[in-house]
C-alpha cells in the first residue's frame, strides 16, 4: 500500500510561485508513474502533469511553460514547481501514483488528500 502526502500549498499573489511536494510512504514509488491533478470548486478533477518512472514528463496545455514536475526517487517524493501563477490556478491540488502512465484519474489507485492553492488577483 502507498500513502501520499501533499504539502506546500498556500496563498500567493498573481505572478507568484509555489512548490508542491508529494511524499510517498509505505512502498517505494520509483517504478510508478506519478501525476498531479487539481480540482476547483464546482469543476471536475483536472489533469496537470505526470512523470513516468523513467522521468518522461507530460503537461496539460493550461500549465505548460509555467509548471515543472519532477521526482526524486531517492526521497520517494514528487514535486510541482508552479511559476507565474494565475487566479484560475486556484484549486485543491492532488498527487497520484500508479503503474500505468495515463491521463485518466481512475487509473491511479493511490491519491493524497490534497493541498489548497489560492492565487489572489
Amino acid at each position: 500500500q502507498v500513502q501520499l502526502t501533499e504539502s506546500g500549498g498556500g496563498l500567493v499573489q498573481t505572478g507568484g510561485s509555489l512548490r508542491l511536494s508529494c511524499a510517498a510512504s509505505g512502498r517505494t514509488v520509483s517504478a510508478y508513474a506519478m501525476a498531479w491533478y487539481r480540482q476547483a470548486p464546482g469543476k471536475q478533477r483536472e489533469f496537470i502533469a505526470r512523470v513516468a518512472s523513467d522521468g518522461v514528463t507530460y503537461y496539460a496545455d493550461s500549465v505548460k511553460g509555467r509548471f515543472t514536475i519532477s521526482r526524486d526517487n531517492g526521497l520517494n517524493t514528487m514535486y510541482l514547481q508552479m511559476n507565474s501563477l494565475k487566479p484560475e490556478d486556484t484549486a485543491v491540488y492532488y498527487c497520484a501514483a500508479g503503474r500505468s502512465v495515463t491521463f485518466s484519474p481512475i487509473t491511479y489507485p493511490y491519491w493524497g488528500q490534497g493541498t489548497q492553492v489560492t492565487v489572489s488577483s
